[in-house]
């Protein structure tokens, strides 16, 4: 691909993200291409349809949490505080759309490969964190990734968002819980 090709599609998947992340899924093509500073039809020849543009915005986000999880994974932290990291940037990407396509029938073929990915990276992180202790033991880390999903792969996931908190401060060890009867 030329680098003007290049460039012109990163234009129109930065500008998409941004007016999903304000306005939502209602965003237009057309509104896109005019926030990319570029013509429709520039658009269409890079993608099809909605769906091959909303399917690359998913992949991306899915390959930069892929990268973070594993450079958190290689420091010399602890496990929890890796994990953690990885719900601060995941916060900053649009997991919603990326869980909305992924759960579909007719999802990329690129993305079950990724999910699976990340889910393995962030796994092993949470069996790291169970080994140190900061992590609950009677829940699986299959388990853990799951409600780590359920806090960031919503719209308008925040680290620090109630619902997030919530999940977070349930996943400390019983002892340490705070809720009642615990």
């Amino acid at each position: 691909m030329r680098a003007d090709a290049r460039r012109n599609r990163a234009l129109i998947v930065d500008a998409a993200v941004d007016l999903f992340t304000a306005r939502g899924p209602e965003a237009s093509m057309e509104e896109i291409a005019q926030a990319a500073g570029l013509g429709v039809g520039t658009l269409y020849r890079h993608f099809p349809d909605r769906r091959a543009l909303l399917e690359e915005i998913a992949a991306g986000a899915l390959r930069t949490l892929i990268e973070a999880a594993r450079d958190h994974a290689a420091r010399p932290v602890s496990r929890w505080d890796a994990l953690l990291a990885c719900v601060r940037r995941g916060a900053d990407l649009p997991l919603a759309l990326t869980k909305s396509l992924s759960d579909g029938a007719e999802a990329h073929p690129e993305l079950g490969p990724l999910v699976r990915d990340l889910d393995a990276t962030l796994e092993d992180l949470a069996a790291g964190a169970q080994r140190e202790g900061a992590v609950r033991g009677d829940i699986t880390p299959r388990e853990v990734v799951e409600l780590l999903s359920v806090a960031v792969c919503r719209p308008g996931a925040r680290p620090d968002d109630a619902l997030t908190t919530v999940i977070l401060d349930g996943l400390a060890p019983r002892a340490a819980s705070r809720g009642a009867g615990t």
